[in-house]
């Protein structure tokens, strides 16, 4: 049984950005493109093609033709539009007219917007770039960033990506460690550092974490100190953004090849340093274009608000409302100080398009604020939600509470791709728990653990074809062993993402969670050896072990195991120390819902922690079924764990 909250109308199916590239398609195919439904059929049945439509469709810019759509290698060694050279932001930046607003700036605290025009962006991306390109950065070098969600984020990846330099950026609610673990991957040159950042109506300062951050990053040559909450110099022998901006330089875009390194977003797994995932110039470009322009459905004037933070792919994912024309709301602040304030930004910046994390829409109901009834929300017409499946409550709340006739977009994709696997599309109806389908040039598909695919029962999500935007390699992975452990150790050539999905015979989707043991937490993943690293060098604390389970009810168990020092206790003490570390040195998203003393952490006989067997036993798997007692170091452990999953479920009911 499904719940049909909504269902578009024809009038605004036939004005739709996709129905106008559907035309366009008929007339190029010479084939009839009648709904979303065929144009998905033929996109997976001739992927070629389609990817090659999306770049004719767009007018990319190819400096230099490219010669091959795609090679005949497998994932992931697949390479796209081979020999064609561009660059991707000289295609965000090509479609905006001068006085056009391609950015809107809000910050935390109702203080008035600031609009920066196309114009203003293209002359401040050139002079920073021309900055980079005379302080010796060239194609290739990495340029690291501790930057919120300003201006300044946004005006540094597209110079830097205009010198053909590879950008990564850490949300400054990031702490030194987590931030380390991940730049110091890169040896970056360059460091473009804020001073701090604001949450619930306080001023953070984060100059401590940039002191520590100079001085663990032993490649550093330049440091560009962004004064954007105190009024105060900057450290010794940095240089202030204003002073970057203030030489003018010729907007000039390095010409890379397609698969040319872009950024690095990091991912964390189960064991070791944060995994760095590099995307490509051109794989962005199309990913880009295509989820902006079919699915967002942008046109030119019009705004996208994305309530996010520089650490999460959805930042760089609404880059690419700049490729329409479109501008982006930059919001710096919490979504909820005072309540409600992430639905006043959208009625305030007169947003088309709203993209945010389903605790968002969570937390927002439960303040008992209802947008419509106090802001003007007349244009926002869709409304993306992502990070985390949207409970059943929240769909009835947004249709109360915010429009009675905006569309939902129930989307899943992953930093993997910088992009969506499945989502809405303008001829699906609004399902309440349902995601609308998958997505043009997805083949994706739900395998039972035999790998045959299933329909209308959950299995593992797959991707059995390759897509321009999957990440050309990981950093610091020349053989590719991570890349392929990560995403083909269980079917080789099939990409599995590690989600439990449910495929509808009526096409809709529904996703699960998560199938191994990265932790979501409110939409965001969190890497548990970003935990094991903080924590296990407290003097108090011997080992770790940090569990996340989805509950049937919606909601998400984070729990915290510690095996203690001989002579230590977890006493109230210890617990808010334990808290308060987690907080100032990673994220605030790191605390646990529970802390727990365990008698020890079983390993595999390689000496890898078991998450994903206790995982299992937090819900309900049987202990036989979690692991082999044979291949675990300390089975008598691994038993404790299980008699805790039994009494921690009988407390839930």
């Amino acid at each position: 049984m499904t719940n049909t909250l909504w269902s578009p109308t024809a009038a605004r199916i036939e004005k739709s950005a996709l129905r106008a590239y559907l035309n366009w398609l008929e007339e190029r195919e010479g084939r009839a493109f009648p709904d979303h439904d065929a144009l998905w059929a033929w996109s997976v049945e001739d992927i070629d093609r389609f990817w090659r439509s999306l770049a004719d469709y767009y007018e990319v810019e190819f400096s230099t033709p490219w010669t091959q759509i795609r090679t005949a290698d497998p994932m992931p060694y697949t390479r796209w539009f081979t020999g064609g050279r561009l660059n991707w932001a000289q295609q965000m930046l090509c479609r905006g007219a001068v006085d056009a607003a391609a950015l809107v700036c809000v910050q935390e605290g109702g203080l008035p917007a600031r609009e920066i025009t196309f114009g203003q962006l293209r002359q401040s991306v050139a002079a920073v770039a021309g900055w980079l390109r005379r302080v010796g950065v060239r194609p290739g070098d990495r340029v690291g960033a501790y930057l919120p969600n300003t201006e300044h984020a946004v005006i540094g990846v597209l110079a830097a990506a205009a010198v053909g330099a590879v950008w990564a950026c850490c949300s400054p609610d990031f702490g030194a460690d987590g931030t380390i673990s991940r730049l110091a991957q890169l040896e970056p040159t360059v460091l473009i550092a804020t001073d701090g950042y604001h949450w619930n109506g306080k001023a953070i300062d984060r100059s401590d974490v940039v002191a520590q951050l100079r001085e663990s990053l032993p490649t550093l040559r330049h440091v560009v100190h962004v004064p954007h909450v105190f009024d105060r110099p900057g450290p010794d022998g940095s240089i202030l953004w204003d002073e970057v901006l203030a030489q003018d330089a010729p907007l000039e875009f390095e010409q890379v090849e397609f698969s040319h390194p872009l950024w690095v977003l990091f991912t964390s797994g189960t064991t070791g340093l944060p995994k760095g995932l590099v995307h490509g110039h051109g794989g962005i470009t199309l990913e880009g274009l295509k989820w902006s322009g079919l699915y967002c459905g942008l046109r030119a004037g019009e705004r996208m608000f994305t309530y996010t933070s520089t650490g999460w792919a959805l930042w760089n994912m609404q880059l690419g409302a700049l490729s329409q024309g479109a501008s982006i709301v930059l919001y710096e602040g919490s979504p909820g100080y005072p309540a409600g304030a992430v639905w006043e930004v959208a009625a305030r910046t007169r947003a088309d398009v709203m993209l945010l994390g389903a605790a968002v829409v969570t937390a927002s109901a439960a303040t008992g604020v209802s947008p419509r009834k106090e802001h003007d929300l007349s244009r926002l017409r869709h409304m993306m939600v992502s990070g985390s499946a949207l409970p059943s409550a929240g769909y009835h709340w947004v249709m109360e509470h915010v429009g009675p006739d905006l569309r939902i977009d129930s989307t899943s994709g992953g930093t993997d791709i910088s992009g969506s696997f499945v989502g809405a599309n303008e001829y699906a109806p609004v399902q309440v728990g349902r995601i609308g389908g998958r997505l043009a040039g997805v083949d994706c598909a739900a395998l039972h653990d035999d790998g045959t695919p299933v329909v209308d029962a959950v299995g593992d999500l797959v991707i059995t074809q390759p897509m321009p935007s999957m990440p050309v390699f990981l950093w610091n992975d020349p053989d590719a062993a991570r890349y392929t452990d990560s995403y083909f150790g269980t079917w080789p050539d099939v990409w599995r993402h590690g989600d439990w999905v449910t495929m509808h015979s009526d096409g809709s989707i529904t996703i699960h969670g998560r199938s191994d043991s990265t932790l979501n937490r409110q939409g965001v993943r969190l890497g548990s050896s970003d935990f094991y690293d903080v924590l296990e060098t407290m003097p108090e604390i011997t080992e770790t072990l940090v569990i996340g389970v989805d509950r049937p009810d919606d909601g998400y168990w984070l729990g915290l195991f510690v095996v203690l020092e001989p002579g230590h206790s977890l006493d109230d003490k210890l617990k808010q120390k334990i808290v308060g570390t987690l907080r100032t040195r990673l994220t605030p998203r790191h605390v646990p819902d529970q802390i727990v003393e365990a008698p020890a952490v079983p390993h595999t006989l390689s000496g890898k922690r078991l998450e994903v067997p206790i995982k299992k036993l937090l819900t309900g798997t049987r202990l036989e079924k979690v692991a082999n007692i044979a291949s675990v170091d300390d089975p008598d452990a691994l038993r404790w764990y299980a008699r805790f999953a039994t009494d921690w479920s009988e407390t839930l009911r």
